[in-house]
């Protein structure tokens, strides 16, 4: 009798460890591998997702027309905490259970984030670029020493940026339709409105999910709003921030820089944010670390065989 396959498209997924996939295999589970080849990664996934009890799922699409041609599929375990690209409303009608990974990556985003404020405040990418071009400029830049943070959404990641801000001794004030306040008082930070946040930050992190309500809840607007000194961080999802309102509000200088881990068209070859020497882009890669990697192909693993095993995961959607 054949065993049960798991599809697993993310290349990153046990990268460097083989311990979540003899997990599958030691619950009774064939690992199907999608592999760079003739064929896209899209096409594959259409091929052997039919066959599959189950998917370890990176940031691929999963729509309703892929999901009702798969009757076996149980679960969408997703290697990551966003879930933007799933149908769920699709799956879960299906009844397919869709998982989540929170927390696994939460370290790796949050010291990613604060790379991408240094990166942008001291001009490091331009000052390389320069470098490698044979000149040799030093763009001014500004300090994060005691200035104020903004941290935008205070879930786990958002929480680890405030941790974070003691190290530079920052005023932090964060934004949070569910604000924990019990958090804000241990970490000496303080729930304020979002224009608030916005006219008084030098530094502002984006961490909240990709919503209808959050779709573009960075724009012109708000944008507006900021000191002319202010750096945007984005590490969270693409479509957050208004990208044709930042590249008016950067070229023209209404602030002063800003750095996008995660972009609404990736990779962002056409983007013209790509042109301006006081943008910071990097492939949505802030789970990438040794560290998170291997988090989250556990916890990934882990759920998957909670759904199929019995029917419950801690980390499903509901």
């Amino acid at each position: 009798m054949s065993r049960p396959n798991v599809l697993v498209p993310p290349r990153s997924f046990a990268a460097h460890s083989r311990e979540p996939i003899e997990l599958l295999e030691q619950h009774g589970f064939e690992v199907v591998r999608i592999t760079a080849g003739e064929k896209s990664v899209a096409v594959q996934i259409q091929e052997q997702l039919p066959g599959a009890v189950g998917v370890i799922a990176g940031l691929e699409p999963y729509d309703k027309a892929l999901l009702e041609r798969c009757p076996d599929l149980k679960v969408i375990s997703r290697y990551g905490v966003g879930y933007d690209k799933v149908d769920v409303a699709a799956a879960q009608a299906l009844g397919i259970t869709v998982t989540i990974t929170p927390g696994a990556n939460e370290d790796s985003v949050a010291d990613l984030a604060y790379a991408l404020m240094l990166g942008a405040c001291r001009n490091v990418a331009y000052s390389d670029r320069m470098l490698r071009s044979g000149k040799e400029e030093r763009p001014m830049g500004v300090e994060m020493w005691r200035k104020t943070i903004g941290v935008v959404g205070t879930g786990r990641i958002g929480k680890g940026v405030v941790r974070r801000a003691k190290g530079f001794d920052m005023k932090v004030l964060c934004y949070d339709v569910y604000p924990d306040e019990a958090f804000a008082k241990a970490e000496g930070a303080e729930y304020v409105p979002l224009d608030t946040l916005l006219k008084e930050a030098d530094f502002i992190s984006l961490h909240t999910p990709l919503t209808e309500g959050t779709r573009n809840m960075i724009g012109s607007r708000e944008l507006g709003l900021m000191k002319p000194t202010a750096v945007l961080v984005n590490t969270a999802r693409g479509g957050i921030v208004d990208e044709d309102a930042l590249y008016t509000a950067l070229k023209e200088r209404n602030i002063a820089s800003a750095g996008l881990d995660a972009m609404v068209f990736e990779p962002p070859v056409e983007s013209p944010l790509l042109t301006l020497d006081n943008f910071v882009a990097t492939s949505h890669f802030g789970a990438t670390t040794y560290d998170a990697g291997h988090k989250m192909s556990m916890m990934a693993v882990q759920n998957l065989i909670d759904v199929i095993e019995t029917g419950n995961c801690p980390y499903s959607l509901r």
